[in-house]
C-alpha cells in the first residue's frame, strides 16, 4: 500500500465488512435483550446499520471503485467478545448491561474509523464519499449517545457485594500505631 487512495479503499472495505458483520450481531443482541426498549434499540440500530452498508457501497461507486475482500478484525473481535460473554449464561440484567457496554465499544470504533475516512476523503476531494461517510458518522454518534443513556438507566439486580456489606465498616477514624 503506497497511496492515500489505496489506504482509503482499504479502510472503507474494512468498515464495510464490519458493518455487514454488525447487521447479524445486532439481531442476536436484540434477541438476547430482556427489556423491550433495549430490544427495540438494537433492532433500530440493525436497520440503521443496513442503511450504512448501502451508503458505503454508494461511496465506493462515487469514487469509481469496488470494495476489496477483507475482514474487519477489530469489529469481529468485539462481536466475538460479546458472543463469548453471552455463552457464559449471565443473568438477564447483567447481559443487558454488558450489551450496552459492548455497543458503546463498537460505536467508538466506528466513530474513529469514519472520522479518519472522512478526513482522507476530503483531502482527496471525494466530496460525495465524504458526505455519505459523514451521514454514517452522525448516526454512529447518535447511537453512542443512546447506548450511553441506556447504560446509565440499567442497574444490576445483584451487586454481588453482600459479603462486603456484612463486614463492619470503619467510621472514618484512623488507627494509631501502638
Amino acid at each position: 500500500m503506497q497511496t492515500a487512495h489505496e489506504l482509503f479503499l482499504h479502510e472503507m472495505s474494512d468498515i464495510l465488512d464490519g458493518e455487514r458483520q454488525l447487521v447479524e450481531a445486532l439481531e442476536e443482541q436484540a434477541n438476547n435483550a430482556s427489556r423491550p426498549e433495549l430490544q427495540k434499540a438494537f433492532e433500530s440500530h440493525r436497520n440503521q446499520t443496513q442503511k450504512q452498508v448501502q451508503r458505503l457501497e454508494q461511496a465506493f461507486q462515487s469514487v469509481g471503485e469496488e470494495p476489496e475482500q477483507t475482514e474487519c478484525k477489530g469489529l469481529k473481535g468485539l462481536i466475538e467478545e460479546y458472543k463469548t460473554f453471552a455463552q457464559e449464561d449471565p443473568a438477564e440484567d447483567i447481559l443487558d448491561i454488558f450489551s450496552t457496554g459492548a455497543a458503546e465499544k463498537v460505536e467508538k470504533y466506528e466513530i474513529s474509523t469514519y472520522e479518519s475516512l472522512i478526513r482522507l476523503a476530503r483531502q482527496m476531494k471525494h466530496t460525495k464519499a465524504a458526505q455519505l461517510l459523514s451521514q454514517n458518522l452522525k448516526e454512529e454518534q447518535q447511537t453512542l449517545k443512546k447506548m450511553q443513556t441506556f447504560g446509565k438507566k440499567l442497574k444490576p439486580e445483584n451487586m454481588g457485594m453482600e459479603e462486603m456489606e456484612e463486614q463492619p465498616r470503619g467510621r472514618g477514624r484512623s488507627r494509631r500505631a501502638a
